[in-house]
């Protein structure tokens, strides 16, 4: 596209309301993953898949994906929910609170879960047909009993950190893509983070799932495109698969 067609183009977008569109939709080309990238897969545990404690709708069809993902990329980190029993994201832990309620606990508003992803059990495990042998990473999140932690960079008090963003920068990564489960909550949460710290992030939508939970996926979108967030799809990345 010539720059003077490329501007009337931009222009007729901005004036549709599609300015804030621009890059994920019109992006050149398809994206390579170079060493200064990392794939960051949340939370693809059988607590959020169908049979799970806390299943996510079509939460096992981010699997091949990510496995095909996966190829393309030098540096992998991984996820796990790893809560201890009586967790006070837990609605179990809060007498007369039913699931999927909110309370204010000491760092902030918290939504109630049912029980899930307690550390050591099968229901934490990871999904057993995800394939990520290059993976050099796991961080596991949310085992102080005290506080929730969805980002896989802070914990939910916002200034707990896992060490992630240390990791990452030492390494001299720049740029995370950001897959799994669920959209609206970790992976919304850890694609905010990252760009908090510095990092470049895109989240890969056909490689995570939503809960939806009263419009937190809408909600979730908005704020990651007002921070920077690039959204994406699988097909915009060179694989090897």
């Amino acid at each position: 596209m010539h720059d003077t067609h490329r501007r009337v183009f931009l222009q007729s977008a901005a004036a549709l309301g599609l300015a804030g569109l621009s890059a994920p939709l019109f992006a050149a080309g398809k994206i390579k993953p170079t060493d200064k990238s990392a794939l960051i897969v949340v939370d693809v545990q059988n607590c959020f898949v169908d049979g799970g404690t806390l299943p996510v709708k079509g939460g096992a069809e981010v699997v091949p994906v990510i496995n095909k993902l996966s190829t393309a990329f030098e540096n992998i980190v991984v996820t796990q929910d790893w809560h201890t029993q009586g967790h006070a994201s837990f609605a179990s832990a809060h007498p007369g609170q039913k699931p999927f309620s909110s309370i204010k606990l000491a760092y902030g508003n918290q939504v109630l879960w049912p029980d899930h992803c307690v550390q050591g059990s099968e229901d934490a495990g990871l999904h057993k047909d995800l394939k990520l042998p290059s993976a050099q990473l796991i961080i596991r999140k949310g085992y102080h009993k005290g506080v929730d932690s969805y980002s896989a960079f802070e914990e939910a008090d916002r200034k707990t950190p896992t060490g992630l963003a240390g990791y990452l920068k030492q390494r001299g990564i720049k740029t995370v893509f950001v897959t799994g489960l669920a959209t609206d909550f970790c992976v919304a949460w850890t694609a905010l983070d990252a760009r908090k710290h510095g990092f470049e992030a895109y989240v890969i939508e056909d490689a995570t799932r939503a809960i939806d939970l009263d419009g937190s996926l809408a909600k979730a979108w908005k704020q990651m495109q007002a921070k920077g967030v690039k959204r994406i799809q699988s097909a915009d990345i060179v694989t090897s698969a």
